[in-house]
């Protein structure tokens, strides 16, 4: 930690997680497009921790691609005997480290900076070990911890364990630990298994301190922060937390969302000031709104950037690499994939626009599509500045439409078209007077025949 003692972090993630019912692991499955692990692990960041090891079981390989890249050792917890048990598999991995050691839990995603440093201070202030504490609105079978008005731990018991006095007690333990490394090796070393399940556990970190007469003390963060994970159910609401974070905070930051439940963001969403947001917004990972863009109602966008003052939508669709420039227009049912609007540009109905360079100004009229893939290999388009693009026309690509030209409505055009050029691709009209009329004439004599009795 920055100006303070080190911090080496071990995170525990070697759970079945049986109850997830998946054949992905429970901690990389996603809370706003992001895996719930990376949302731990890049929180902690701001902590500048020396040292990272993840704590892996069942699925390894899973969590080894995760973090592909990431400074972070992965060691094997192998059989699994508890978090204890798993805790202590960490240690060769900081042999020689000498600073403070952080246990936490990969199914825990929304455990703070803030928070650990205000247990590192525990440690600071006197205390051998610093555990966490939470008041659920139902204390269910969570194991509790009683304290005293200072913050220090008299005891530390499982719900199973516990007296109903202790019961009665509403400061339950999240699980998550921290002790000086020295300290944390030793007394995990010392945990046994005389329990029901014949299983290590962490919490007996703490219980041992106490046992040889040391302080230990519990510091107290908000239930929702320590919310564990280990179902779908609480998936989706450890999902709509984050969402309510993410709606209030961008809201605070100068958008406005009009319907601000509907609107889904995701982790990596960046939203300048004055932007507007209709109802049922979906944002994917990797998209960015300049000032003064308005998103209208039923968006799905990912991996986009929308200039400023830009409006898209209602029902439009922004795949990856969709550039917009100031004041773009997309609008209803247009699809854009790996593209490119100048300044100005507008596609407002029913188009698709994909692996395409659209000029400023340029107009793209109602069912226009780039046909930009050959079943082989994707193609270009480019459409140059303050063109005009007719009404139901195929541009195949790849092909170039030059600056101020004009395609009829209805071509299919498979040539460059030279700036300035007026391009008419369909057939020529036949024209045959008074043929409707004839038609319909005979139509109805026919018809009226024929319901003769």
């Amino acid at each position: 930690m920055t100006n303070a003692t080190p911090l080496a972090i071990v995170t525990l993630a070697a759970g079945k997680g049986t109850r997830m019912k998946s054949d992905l692991h429970k901690v990389l499955h996603p809370i706003a497009g992001r895996p719930m692990l990376l949302h731990l692990l890049s929180s902690l960041d701001a902590l500048e921790p020396q040292r990272r090891v993840i704590v892996a079981g069942d699925r390894a390989e899973q969590i080894e691609a995760a973090l592909a890249g990431m400074d972070a050792q992965i060691v094997l917890q192998e059989p699994q005997l508890g978090t204890a048990h798993a805790a202590l598999q960490a240690r060769d991995s900081l042999e020689g480290f000498s600073g403070n050691v952080l246990v936490c839990f990969g199914d825990v995603p929304f455990l703070a900076a803030a928070t650990v440093r205000r247990l590192c201070s525990a440690l600071q202030g006197g205390a051998m070990v610093a555990v966490l504490g939470f008041r659920p609105a139902d204390t269910a079978a969570y194991g509790r911890i009683i304290a005293d008005a200072d913050g220090s731990v008299r005891k530390m018991v499982e719900h199973k364990d516990a007296s109903a006095d202790e019961r009665a007690v509403t400061l339950c333990n999240a699980g998550v630990i921290v002790a000086a490394a020295a300290d944390m090796w030793r007394l995990l070393g010392a945990v046994g298994n005389d329990n029901a399940a014949g299983e290590y556990y962490l919490p007996d970190v703490a219980t041992n301190a106490i046992g040889e007469g040391h302080t230990v003390k519990v510091v107290e963060t908000a239930a929702a922060e320590v919310a564990g994970i280990n179902s779908r159910a609480e998936l989706a609401q450890a999902e709509a937390v984050w969402q309510d974070f993410k709606r209030a905070e961008a809201m605070a930051a100068g958008a406005s969302l009009r319907a601000p439940e509907t609107v889904f963001f995701s982790w990596d969403t960046e939203l300048g000031r004055d932007v507007t947001i209709e109802p049922h917004v979906v944002f994917g990972p990797g998209v960015k709104v300049a000032d003064k863009a308005t998103i209208r109602a039923f968006s799905h966008i990912e991996g986009a950037t929308i200039g400023e003052g830009c409006e898209v939508g209602p029902f439009a669709r922004l795949r990856p690499g969709a550039v917009l420039g100031a004041k773009a227009k997309i609008g209803n049912f247009v699809e854009v994939k790996n593209a490119t609007l100048g300044a100005g540009a507008k596609a407002n109905h029913l188009s698709y626009i994909g692996d395409a360079e659209v000029g400023a100004a340029a107009n793209i009229g109602a069912g226009t599509i780039t046909c930009n893939y050959d079943g082989y290999f994707k193609h270009r388009t480019v459409i140059g500045e303050r063109a005009f693009i007719g009404s139901n026309s195929a541009l195949v690509a790849p092909v170039s439409i030059g600056a101020d030209a004009i395609v009829g409505a209805g071509s299919t055009v498979t040539r460059d078209v030279a700036a300035g050029e007026l391009r008419i691709v369909r057939g020529e009209q036949l024209i045959k007077p008074g043929w409707a009329d004839r038609f319909h004439d005979a139509m109805k004599k026919k018809k009226a025949e024929k319901a003769k009795p």
